[in-house]
């Protein structure tokens, strides 16, 4: 009888990384992490309800959503709202607990976007991590945008909130389109790691990190996520995580290469991003300009 091999991966294991478990096993990486994962279809049903709320209405932490999902007919119990919310990494903007905490032990580094102007490509790189819904299970996507041109220049879906498929896309990213003079992230455990923190310093890439409950910092990428969720997302139920892949690869196609945005002129994220360095018709746009 064959044995699946994806359930000998050990995502909490200190020794081996899940890049190096595979490799070990002969097991291509995309099979471990395009693997959804699994819940009741209730749960799956309230998450979903959870993630289109926290969508449209990001500052809405565990008992404002429990309010708003919870009913005299239909109670829903506070902690389960939380322990899903958790899961799907899911944490209100604004003053709240510090649910959300760094990985212990590494630095926190400064929010550097106040007041800069955004006046070309790969002036400020960001990433960030959402979750995904699928039709019998969820899987969670993290994408790199370039702030001038919107450009998504990588990404990667994940079965676990390591940080692994985060310097994956990091990594894809640096290769493929050189590098920013600054990476903004959150402070959440993925970005604070030394595995992802690593090819920045050695890049001398400047760090800035959003501010506990500022919900503008990331900007441009939690505008993305609204724009993938209810322009793609939302529309469809992949049944499986390579489906998924497939879909998300024809959509961000879609996106950088057709979608045109109207606060680039009406043209596409890539014809921006192209046109920005190769220095012509910047006065199109005069740039971003990060408020406090």
């Amino acid at each position: 009888m064959s044995v699946d091999r994806r359930i000998l991966i050990d995502p909490t294991d200190e020794q081996f990384s899940i890049a190096q478990q595979c490799a070990l096993l002969g097991l291509a990486r995309s099979s471990y992490y395009y693997q959804p994962v699994g819940k009741s279809a209730e749960n799956l049903a309230l998450m979903e309800r959870i993630d289109k709320l926290f969508t449209a209405r990001p500052e809405m932490g565990v008992r404002r959503m429990y309010h708003e999902l919870s009913t005299s007919g239909n109670p829903i119990n506070i902690k389960r709202i939380r322990r899903l919310m958790r899961l799907m990494g899911l944490e209100a903007v604004g003053p709240k607990p510090n649910l959300s905490k760094p990985q212990q032990g590494h630095t926190i580094y400064p929010y550097l976007l106040k007041g800069l102007v955004i006046d070309r490509p790969n002036r400020v790189w960001s990433t960030d991590i959402t979750y995904v819904p699928m039709a019998n299970g969820f899987l969670y996507l993290c994408a790199i945008i370039d702030w001038y041109s919107r450009y998504i220049l990588s990404w990667r879906l994940s079965n676990t909130l390591l940080a692994d498929f985060c310097v994956d896309a990091l990594e894809e990213a640096l290769s493929q389109w050189g590098k920013p003079q600054i990476f903004n992230t959150d402070q959440g455990s993925q970005f604070t790691s030394q595995c992802f923190l690593n090819p920045l310093l050695n890049n001398e890439i400047q760090i800035s990190m959003d501010s506990k409950g500022r919900a503008l910092d990331n900007i441009f990428i939690e505008r993305f996520w609204r724009t993938i969720k209810y322009e793609h997302l939302y529309l469809r139920a992949y049944a499986d995580g390579h489906s998924l892949h497939q879909g998300l690869t024809e959509y961000f196609r879609f996106y950088n290469h057709e979608r045109k945005h109207q606060s680039l002129g009406y043209q596409t994220p890539a014809v921006w991003y192209e046109k920005g360095i190769e220095g012509t018709e910047k006065v199109q746009f005069p740039g971003f300009i990060q408020q406090a």
